[in-house]
């Protein structure tokens, strides 16, 4: 009975992280003053703003498994994007801004305390992917 109640609880628990609606005015806010750094369950990366580097940032972030952008747009110098992990279904939230010659990279968990640096991998990969792209094109 016990375990049947853990188990139950398990799902429901799995059924909400992965259901959970995304409050976009919680999500798809400005960035703020930033820098390159790397804290437990976010990241943030800044970069020199160079002609069409947002919209290639977009391509690049479309192009990355389970991820759908939430809100904004490159007209908009800000994009919001929702990234679920495979198996669990859990939830990372990257913003790139647009602002004043920089391209801000911003992201962060929504469950949990600690990603073990999967936002701060995803933000570098990122930036290399379309750096490497750009020096080949």
């Amino acid at each position: 009975m016990i375990l049947t109640l853990v188990i139950l609880a398990l799902v429901a628990l799995l059924a909400f992280i992965r259901l959970a609606p995304s409050d976009v005015s919680r999500w798809h806010r400005p960035i703020g003053s930033a820098e390159d750094v790397t804290g437990s369950g976010w990241a943030a990366r800044v970069i020199p703003a160079t002609p069409a580097l947002l919209s290639d940032l977009h391509q690049g972030m479309l192009a990355l498994p389970r991820t759908e952008l939430l809100a904004g747009s490159v007209g908009e110098g800000s994009l919001t994007y929702i990234t679920r992990s495979k198996w669990m279904g859990f939830p990372d939230y990257t913003t790139i801004e647009q602002d004043n010659g920089q391209i801000k990279l911003y992201g962060r968990l929504r469950f949990g305390k600690s990603d073990m640096g999967v936002n701060a991998k995803r933000l570098d990969r990122l930036i290399n992917s379309v750096k490497t792209k750009r020096r080949e094109g």
